[in-house]
């Protein structure tokens, strides 16, 4: 086992500075493993992430020197080293990871298919965040499909209960949804869902150069550009998700649909430098979208296993759409680790790519 560990770390309040910060290994305390991280996806969402990191606390899963951050990603991690009896070296794991090579974590309510990361600073944390599954209990585990698993499984988990609390509140009256950074991940798998089980109109916001790859996929019954917002009928009762966070891009379709806009829900903050939402918008209040929320709901409404089973259907389907239209690019080392998050602060991704990183 090598000597040092890395993490790339952030400033909390200037998210372009970042530097690579070399280590000891940790060492652990009885109860504890150590995770070699080995893969780690990289997209918008993980922007949101630091975008909100202090107000809905993602600074706190993974601590950083006063003043800087590390951001939260979804990846898998190896055991390489083990002082708790039932998790093995050599396990590997699925979960929330630091942008880092090795993370220590406590498992508690261990079971085959995964644990709970007991550590305590981690204790008054959102549960979902907190869970780690074993791949080799997982039975949505598909080794040929890693990639697309870390790219893809969190945020559409996220967007599965976005299109759950809007059609449990029979989309509070509306005809359709519009989804602002329409590109991002997240929005697609809303956008999937819809199209797929509801019957409502969905509409995809985003820059004009995406609209020919949004239209491709199939998902979106109408895409506009942001300049062409004034083009959507303004008596059309829509719902508004917003995965931008963009204040201008709010008060435009707030001021554009006023009444007629019947929710509006905010989901990320891929726009990260225009964020925020004017104080006299007209039209329904901004409420932020927290998907351990909804997740609580559905616990007690479906029963053990209930979300499980429902989530578990849909990814698969999900799954069989995407080939068409994501490219995984693969990048390791700081440098990369680097060019990919600079290209995903300035918006230059391209939609189509899902990118697949380790330190």
């Amino acid at each position: 086992m090598p000597d040092t560990a890395a993490d790339f770390i952030v400033g909390r309040n200037n998210l372009r500075q970042h530097k690579l910060l070399n280590t000891p290994v940790p060492a652990i305390r009885q109860g504890e493993v150590l995770l070699k991280v080995d893969k780690f996806a990289f997209t918008s969402n993980n922007v949101t992430y630091a975008a909100f990191g202090d107000a809905m606390k993602y600074w706190d899963f993974f601590p950083a020197p006063e003043g800087w951050g590390k951001v939260p990603v979804w990846g898998f991690a190896d055991v390489v080293a083990s002082k708790h009896d039932e998790i093995a070296v050599g396990e590997r794991v699925f979960g929330y990871l630091p942008m880092s090579s090795h993370v220590v974590v406590a498992p508690a309510h261990v079971k085959p298919a995964g644990f709970i990361d007991a550590s305590a600073h981690r204790a008054e944390l959102a549960l979902v965040y907190n869970q780690y599954n074993r791949v080799a209990g997982d039975p949505g585990y598909v080794a040929a499909y890693e990639d697309q698993q870390a790219l893809l499984r969190p945020l559409f988990m996220t967007a599965f209960f976005i299109d759950d609390l809007l059609a449990d509140n029979d989309f509070f009256g509306a005809k359709a949804v519009v989804l602002s950074s329409a590109s991002s991940k997240t929005a697609l798998g809303v956008a999937y869902l819809l199209s797929q089980n509801r019957d409502v109109e969905v509409v995809g916001l985003t820059s004009r150069s995406n609209i020919p790859f949004l239209e491709s996929t199939g998902y979106y019954d109408r895409v506009v550009a942001y300049d062409d917002i004034a083009s959507l009928p303004s008596d059309l009762p829509v719902v508004f998700v917003d995965m931008a966070g963009n204040a201008k891009v709010i008060a435009d379709l707030h001021n554009h649909f006023r009444d007629a806009m019947t929710y509006s829900c905010v989901v990320g903050g891929t726009h990260w430098e225009a964020r925020g939402v004017g104080k006299a918008l007209p039209g329904p209040k901004p409420v932020f979208f927290f998907a351990p929320t909804q997740i609580a709901k559905r616990t007690k409404d479906w029963g053990p296993g209930g979300i499980e089973k429902r989530f578990a259907e849909s990814w698969k389907a999900f799954l069989g759409s995407v080939a068409k239209w994501m490219r995984v690019v693969k990048g390791s080392g700081a440098k990369s680790v680097e060019s990919v998050y600079l290209d995903m602060l300035d918006g230059k991704v391209k939609p189509d790519e899902g990118h697949i990183l380790s330190l």
